[in-house]
């Protein structure tokens, strides 16, 4: 897909973050669009700042983890529109906690948006990119963590893992059917948007990090956050049109790739060197704050 000019994009989680990025570039691009979330104040403020841009826009408040949810959004979109040339599934959650710690809802809860979600969204729209005359795309986001693991992540890695797989097996039965649509697995690093702080964070991971409370946590991730949401959006977009199968979005990503490639297992004796290390920094910390109060 060279050019979105006069295109149809559905994008999910529309309301923030990447998700708004990837509208308002689309629509910069004289895309029309069909946005959506489940935070309608956010997907309403998104939407207006497109229809600036003078494409039509259409918005719907779509749980996808709901499965008949996502199915009916996707027929309204090829209703309202005529047709769908590119899907994004971009919503997404996380979870922070250990595998003992963590319950099986909480499982249960990123399972149903990180990947049914994907699934859902890929299903549904997949039959009507297929009949758009002017050849259609999938984008499943991923993350880092769908490159190497973190202890206390296993949740969020177990959702991004299975997108990975998900979409590289999609994009090779595409490619043996010789379709006119085509997939790509994105993998953003830190990105400056609302998700360390939308988290949910058993208190089970805190032990794992060296007993940093959650708030701790959360500012430590998002000084890591370094690439903007429209950075994102813009490498999302070029690896569209370069009809790239993998996408690695920021400095950390490519250097986390580059790190299970180089050690594919001992990078997990890196990562858990690094926190034990930081364990005893924090346990440290804690005995000096403690002596300085007698």
């Amino acid at each position: 897909m060279k050019s979105f000019s006069g295109k149809v994009a559905a994008i999910t989680g529309a309301g923030s973050g990447i998700g708004r990025a990837l509208a308002l570039a689309l629509s910069r691009e004289g895309c029309h669009l069909a946005l959506s979330d489940v935070n309608a104040e956010g997907l309403a403020e998104t939407a207006r700042q497109c229809e600036a841009d003078g494409i039509t826009v259409t918005t719907a408040n779509v749980d996808v983890s709901n499965k008949q949810a996502v199915h009916k959004w996707a027929d309204s979109v090829v209703k309202d529109h005529g047709r769908v040339n590119l899907v994004i599934n971009n919503a997404g959650v996380a979870h922070a906690g250990s595998v003992e710690g963590s319950s099986y809802d909480d499982y249960d809860w990123i399972l149903d948006i990180n990947l049914r979600g994907v699934l859902y969204g890929t299903k549904a729209f997949l039959p009507h990119l297929k009949q758009a005359k002017d050849g259609g795309h999938i984008v499943n986001i991923s993350s880092i963590f769908g490159l190497f693991s973190q202890p206390g992540m296993s949740a969020y890695n177990m959702t991004k893992f299975a997108v990975r797989g998900f979409t590289e097996s999609l994009r090779q039965e595409l490619d043996l059917e010789g379709a006119n649509v085509s997939a790509t697995c994105v993998h953003p690093g830190g990105i400056r948007t609302n998700i360390a702080r939308s988290a949910r964070m058993d208190n089970s991971v805190q032990d794992l990090m060296g007993g940093e409370s959650n708030d701790q946590m959360q500012a430590s991730f998002e000084k890591l956050f370094r690439t903007t949401a429209d950075q994102a959006a813009a490498a999302i977009l070029k690896g569209v049109r370069q009809n790239r199968r993998r996408v690695l979005i920021g400095p950390d990503a490519r250097a986390a790739d580059w790190m299970q490639r180089v050690l594919p297992t001992g990078y997990q004796t890196l990562v858990t060197t690094a926190l034990k290390l930081n364990r005893r920094k924090q346990g440290g910390t804690h005995a000096s704050n403690g002596n300085s109060n007698l």
